[in-house]
């Protein structure tokens, strides 16, 4: 009589897998893009607070460790969304179908809308532009990922596998094909998804990738488009593809409203260092991620923020926000998926008194545009103002790399007539400082902060490394 096999064979597969060698890219890929559609508001400041609400929302579930629902729990042009995010199109299936992503490293599962029957609940995408979704059955290559396959494991424990999979005499590698691995359910700061995890060819110019592990979702909210998982982690595309490196450049969110516009995110791009202008930080690893292997810390880029300065005078931050603690809260990650900058109040109350003393006598705060846009501080400009002078925000990091950003990347205009401008740094808390940093990453840098900025993930040295550039049509 057979019987589920005992975690010491699950765990041993799992590692088998691990060992496997990866189909790595040689040589830079470019990826075809398709535009996706920006839905708008009549009301500028609904669409302002709304993406600082959504920023909010997404900042406190990375920084929730439980926050997954499940029971366990090339080169191509990237374009912002209404929403706060950029999205590339990647192509599956046989023959290839093209499917619009958005460009993650704070997650590392990739997902497509999947299926004829899929749903969105409460999406944003125009009805005059509905949502297309992958088709299993038009691919002659996808495949289900069995209950008994390791890469199961990449999203639910051995005991969930144990006590869920039935007996099982196949030796095959796809571990039990015709039981498949147990639904996901994920949760984002703008919605959830949920569905099974599928082997598909992935098509990149030139060559095919095949047996690449993605998400079929069959039912979602608020996320009209899918998600490329290039956070750390087995499921993640970088890992899947054996990428040495990846690198993106955002356009400014200037040109949201122009189609002809863009920006590019490379696999495997050419090595650059110091020389080439590029100033490099080291990658930190969370010690929490290491005594829980389901730990969401374990995804995430930690990068040494050693300081936070605002009109060149450095802000005093508790330290213990900016170092990720042995309990896993703490310290910084930057992520593409969340639009404006999260700190959490230790760190972002002081920031905030810094700017309100730096432009004390020149601006008044603007109470009523920062109830209407739940940002702080706003300042209301005088109808005649020509230019605005405000303290310059830099970041600090270990090594000596410094972030010194353009006022544009950090301060936006509100109101008709650009009757004001507030900081795009979200917080949480009831606006008073203390001195604990709980749950999760006190400062997750956003995409908004990295406009007009070419990042590099440096995997194979362990770094992060930025310079300042347009990034239209790089």
């Amino acid at each position: 009589m057979s019987s589920s096999p005992p975690l010491l064979l699950l765990s041993l597969s799992f590692l088998l897998l691990l060992l496997l060698p990866f189909s790595a890219i040689s040589a830079p890929v470019t990826l075809q893009l398709s535009r996706h559609p920006l839905p708008s508001h009549p009301d500028p400041l609904h669409r302002l607070a709304s993406l600082a609400s959504a920023s909010a929302l997404r900042a406190s579930l990375l920084k929730n460790r439980h926050r997954h629902a499940s029971p366990r729990p090339s080169r191509s042009p990237l374009f912002p969304h209404s929403y706060g995010g950029y999205s590339l199109t990647l192509a599956f299936g046989t023959p290839p179908q093209q499917i619009p992503l958005l460009l993650d490293t704070g997650s590392h599962l990739t997902w497509v809308p999947c299926t004829s029957s899929y749903q969105c609940r409460r999406c944003s995408s125009p009805s005059a532009t509905p949502i297309t979704p992958f088709l299993p059955k038009s691919s002659a290559s996808t495949r289900l990922v069995g209950c008994r396959n390791p890469r199961c494991l990449w999203i639910h424990s051995p005991d969930l596998l144990l006590s869920r999979c039935p007996a099982c005499n196949s030796t095959s590698a796809d571990g039990c094909p015709a039981t498949a691995c147990p639904p996901y359910a994920i949760i984002y700061g703008s919605g959830s998804t949920a569905g099974l995890l599928m082997l598909e060819t992935l098509a990149l110019p030139g060559r095919t990738v095949p047996d690449v592990t993605v998400g079929c979702s069959v039912f979602s909210e608020r996320q009209p488009a899918g998600v490329a998982g290039f956070g750390r982690g087995a499921p993640s595309l970088p890992s899947q593809l054996g990428l040495k490196r990846f690198s993106y450049c955002l356009i400014s969110r200037r040109y949201d409203d122009d189609a002809a516009e863009s920006g590019t995110v490379v696999l495997d791009p050419a090595k650059e260092d110091s020389s080439d202008g590029l100033r490099f930080t080291t990658f930190l690893n969370n010690p929490a991620a290491g005594a829980d292997e389901g730990s969401p810390f374990s995804v995430y880029y930690y990068i040494g923020m050693r300081e936070i300065a605002v009109g060149g005078k450095k802000v005093r931050v508790p330290r213990s926000a900016l170092v990720p603690s042995p309990s896993g809260d703490g310290g910084a990650i930057v992520d593409s998926g969340t639009t404006f900058t999260y700190m959490a109040p230790p760190v972002f109350e002081p920031v905030l008194a810094a700017f309100v003393d730096r432009v004390a006598h020149r601006y008044n705060r603007s109470a009523d545009m920062e109830a209407r846009t739940g940002l702080r501080p706003c300042f209301a400009l005088p109808p005649d103002a020509t230019e605005v002078d405000l303290p310059e925000l830099t970041f600090r990091f270990k090594g000596g790399a410094e972030m010194r950003l353009p006022l544009e990347n950090y301060f936006v205009f509100a109101g008709a007539d650009r009757a004001a401008v507030c900081l795009t740094i979200v917080s949480d808390g009831d606006g008073t400082a203390s001195s604990d940093v709980a749950g999760g990453p006190a400062i997750i840098l956003g995409n908004f902060q990295q406009q007009d900025y070419y990042m590099v993930y440096d995997l194979e040295k362990g770094r992060l490394g930025f310079r300042r550039q347009s990034c239209l049509g790089s």
